[in-house]
């Protein structure tokens, strides 16, 4: 895997082990509340245990905006996506932009289409995955389809 260039301000950073930053983004309730619809934060086990789990499904990356890493994106072999973005990072357009160039990501892989699973009350998450192109078929199913 390569650094990722999304554009002047936004890059994707191979996954490496880097929990003093991580865990930052999984300390925040709302967030985790968004991502895994839990009420309670990520403690360093778990945080450990999803990006082994991730890693060895797929593609891991970190979201690096102007030179800060703000979160994480990931392709699972299975043409899954999921990303986070920190709490206050969001609302800048960075996960649309990240979400675009994972797609560029999955197509030259000869993936057919991608998909998001994404909690009915995630209205964030669900505008940006629209937004790019995503197709709601499911409650909390979300698929993109490559002509």
């Amino acid at each position: 895997m390569e650094i990722r260039i999304v554009d002047e301000d936004i890059r994707l950073i191979p996954y490496y082990k880097n929990n003093d930053v991580a865990i930052k983004w999984y300390q925040d309730k709302d967030v985790c509340k968004q991502v895994d619809d839990i009420d309670f934060v990520y403690d360093l086990d778990r945080l450990n245990r999803m990006y082994d789990y991730l890693t060895s499904h797929g593609e891991v990356y970190y979201v690096e905006y102007k030179s800060a890493l703000v979160g994480d994106v990931s392709l699972k072999d299975d043409g899954e996506i999921a990303i986070v973005i920190s709490k206050e990072n969001q609302n800048r357009g960075i996960g649309r932009r990240v979400i675009k160039n994972i797609l560029d990501l999955a197509k030259d892989k000869g993936m057919g289409e991608v998909r998001a699973c994404i909690y009915p009350f995630n209205k964030q998450s669900q505008r940006v995955f629209t937004l790019v192109g995503f197709e709601k078929i499911g409650e909390e199913d979300y698929i993109y389809k490559f002509n």
